[in-house]
């Protein structure tokens, strides 16, 4: 039986935790501090044999070092052009990586950072097809632009959104209700995305991670992925004769909302 676990890091950050209980064999993405993850296996009895690495940021690999000690044979696989150096399997967009009975895709999601990927299993765990997409997507949100430009998040973003709709979104912090004040504020008329920030609150309060959300959540509700979405399209060039911003095209459209959280 496969299951996926949270272990909370730093102050928001996920990593998340793929167990095998037939082999006790773990899978963890994105360890940007080994202490927790190492707690979390030794109190399983569980055996660390390979870590995915979205992208190269210090939250997401500087525990890599310290975990490589403990397990030494462990696998670790990265994006192949990146500042991480790391790896031990070097993967490029459109490779596939096997773990137990599970496939793995990797796609480009650049935006973030020039060397992001994601990897999605079409197969299922807890009942769902598997996304970890570290900062490219967050529930009702997406990463800042510390690399990329506009178009290339967007077009990493329409590749996210393209997945099967019950695709279960494991992203890498707990960024959500403060996103949600931002969609909120940008889309007050919405009531679905009112209802899903009140949902999102008791979650919080009952001390639950909001993620993992799912493809046809964000699809609906994230202002990051409704582009083409004649309600976000109006508030978006409404915030763009504000700010002097163009409000032409579909990335006009998506970089004036990602101005708008920037300033928010």
């Amino acid at each position: 039986m496969l299951t996926i676990t949270a272990i909370p890091a730093f102050s928001d950050n996920y990593i998340w935790c793929l167990t095998d209980s037939q082999t006790s064999q773990a899978l963890v993405v994105d360890p940007g501090q080994a202490e927790p993850v190492i707690n979390y296996l030794l109190a399983n009895n569980l055996t660390l044999d390979t870590i995915l690495i979205t992208h190269h940021h210090p939250d997401h690999v500087g525990g890599v070092k310290s975990l490589l000690d403990k397990w030494p044979e462990c696998r670790i696989v990265g994006p192949a052009d990146s500042p991480f150096k790391g790896s031990t399997e070097a993967v490029l967009p459109g490779d596939t990586l096997t773990w137990g009975d599970l496939t793995f895709e990797v796609h480009g999601v650049p935006g973030h950072t020039l060397d992001h990927i994601a990897y999605f299993s079409s197969e299922s765990v807890n009942g769902r097809p598997v996304l970890f997409c570290g900062d490219t997507l967050f529930v009702s949100g997406c990463g800042r632009l510390f690399e990329g430009t506009p178009s290339q998040m967007r077009h990493s973003l329409d590749t996210i959104r393209s997945l099967p709709e019950q695709t279960a979104v494991y992203c890498a912090h707990e960024y959500t209700l403060a996103n949600l004040r931002f969609a909120r504020d940008l889309l007050p008329g919405d009531l679905d995305l009112a209802a899903f920030e009140q949902q999102c609150a008791a979650d919080r309060d009952a001390g639950k991670p909001t993620v993992p959300s799912t493809i046809g959540t964000e699809r609906k509700l994230n202002p990051f992925l409704r582009w083409d979405d004649p309600m976000v399209i109006e508030a978006a060039k409404r915030y763009c004769q504000q700010a002097g911003l163009p409000s032409e095209t579909e990335d006009d459209i998506f970089a004036a909302i990602r101005h708008g959280k920037d300033h928010f």
